[in-house]
């Protein structure tokens, strides 16, 4: 007869912010009805790392596993659509190319890059891009949302959000605060560990008050105060392979069309994001302190802002990589405690939302059997694995001679893992897909293509294809996402009728 589970009884999290709020959130929706006391510790005098966000597709489950209203949200947030992010300059000085969401073609299980691969070169045949609809319609400014379409061409249509990660967390209080959970405002200055066993007992504050939980959630950034400073879990460093390791961040006035999706811009020490908002632009430049100062990023970055900037500059520092576990005892560390990637392809959010789903998945009792800790490693730590390779892939695959960062990233060595995908694409024109792979063939395929890394093979049974036929059929494909792109409204024109924030500002600003 198996003994009945000891329930968890209190959960502490150590740490607001994005992180914070979204675990407060989701505990609440799951557990208070189980009568479980969740409790979040945060200081006003310890500011949050968030800049604004921008996100992929799956934020949109988590929204709605919450039960949130679609323009509520957005309205709270300042909140715009994305349909994908463009890069300029990154396989080379004045190229561009789209990473769109959703499925490229007019059906999802047809390989059509293979097809596209035979006409490449053909002007007729366009850039791979032009065969997503995503790309097509955020080219046109437009936005697409399920409630104004019908017909089977829009389940390869996909969409995420640029919102204020600040807002958001607000955003997510109310609803936590609303659900039980209990937030303390107050800055944690020891964790006490038990001395049987080595798991977290209880934290205390500045102001002497001791706090004990069965379960603690480390939110608190880059620190680790629990997951590293208590715990000492220990830190796998990838600055060999993402060697940017400082970010300037500076918002800006609106200027010209709101754009649906994220432009990722090359400069010579990193990059610089640019993110849509209702009210403003999110900017930043990402860059490698060898070969840039602070002081100079933050000059290059107000240089390149579209309109007059509204803040003043703030410089992040960071090392990317991650834990060596992010469940360790009674602690689970997520967010910027359990790891960092750049945000180059606005994964931040997506590996907090995917630790949650798996703590669940996982969730223990109070016995914490090591299966579920071993299992929640291996799930959380492959995905941050697979998406460093995909970030990676944008740096290794460059042909810029400009600035001495693009030549080290282009000759540097990278993980086995996409060395192997690289050689078996190049050799065959096939994506290798793996179970704990976030980005799918469409977006490998998006950023292969896009920075010109060209097979040198392709697939036999495309290849015995007629060329006029594949010519044809491609042409059809671009005339209809073309027909249904102009049918979709204008981002801006969209947002004002579906999800309006009080001061929203579409007007032009001059620079």
């Amino acid at each position: 007869m198996t003994a009945p589970p000891q329930r968890i009884r209190s959960i502490a999290i150590i740490g607001g912010g994005t992180a914070g709020w979204m675990a407060a959130a989701a505990c609440a929706r799951k557990l208070n009805a189980h009568n479980c006391e969740i409790t979040l510790v945060e200081s006003a005098e310890i500011g949050t790392v968030g800049v604004g966000e921008a996100t992929i597709p799956p934020i949109r489950l988590f929204n709605q596993a919450l039960g949130i209203e679609e323009s509520e949200f957005l309205r709270a947030t300042q909140g715009t659509f994305k349909l994908g992010i463009e890069f300029h300059d990154w396989a080379r000085i004045g190229h561009r190319y789209m990473h769109p969401f959703g499925n490229p073609g007019l059906r999802a299980d047809a390989p059509l890059h293979q097809r596209w691969l035979q006409c490449r070169g053909d002007a007729a045949a366009g850039q791979f891009e032009d065969y997503s609809l995503n790309a097509v319609i955020a080219r046109l400014d437009r936005v697409a949302h399920p409630s104004l379409q019908s017909g089977d061409i829009w389940n390869l249509y996909a969409y995420a959000y640029h919102f204020d990660a600040g807002l958001y967390a607000a955003y997510l209080r109310r609803y936590a605060e609303a659900r039980g959970v209990r937030r303390i405002e107050g800055k944690v200055i020891d964790v006490q560990l038990r001395a049987a066993d080595g798991f977290i007992e209880a934290v205390r504050l500045a102001d002497g008050r001791r706090f004990a939980a069965d379960f603690f959630i480390d939110c608190s950034g880059f620190r680790g105060l629990l997951i590293e400073e208590a715990l000492a879990t220990g830190y796998e460093d990838w600055t060999h392979w993402l060697p940017c390791d400082r970010a300037v961040a500076m918002p800006c006035a609106s200027s010209g069309a709101l754009a649906p999706y994220t432009r990722s811009t090359a400069r010579g020490a990193g990059w610089q994001w640019r993110i849509p908002l209702q009210n403003r632009i999110g900017n930043g430049y990402v860059y490698c302190s060898r070969y840039l100062s602070d002081d100079a990023a933050a000059a290059l970055l107000a240089a390149h802002l579209d309109g007059a900037p509204l803040a003043e500059p703030r410089v992040l520092r960071f090392t990317t990589g991650r834990r060596r576990k992010a469940w360790n005892r009674n602690c689970v560390a997520l967010g910027l405690a359990a790891g960092f990637l750049e945000p180059l392809e606005s994964t931040s959010i997506h590996l907090i939302q995917k630790a949650i789903t798996h703590l669940f998945n996982l969730f223990p009792d109070r016995g914490f059997s090591p299966v579920l800790a071993d299992e929640f490693n291996r799930l959380v730590l492959g995905e941050y694995d697979h998406i460093r390779d995909f970030v990676v892939l944008h740096y290794k695959a460059n042909a810029r001679d400009d600035a001495p960062l693009w030549r080290y990233c282009r000759e540097m060595s990278i993980p086995d893992s996409l060395a192997w995908r690289l050689e078996h694409f190049q050799a065959t024109g096939r994506v290798l897909r793996y179970a704990a792979d976030l980005f799918a063939t469409p977006n490998w395929l998006a950023v292969l293509l896009g920075q010109e890394v060209w097979p040198q093979g392709s697939d036999p049974l495309v290849a015995r294809h007629d060329p006029a036929r594949l010519r044809s059929e491609l042409a059809h494909i671009r005339a209809t996402l073309q027909s249904h792109a102009a049918r979709a409204p204008a981002h801006a024109e969209f947002i004002t009728g579906f999800c309006r924030a009080a001061s929203p500002r579409f007007e032009a600003v001059a620079p």
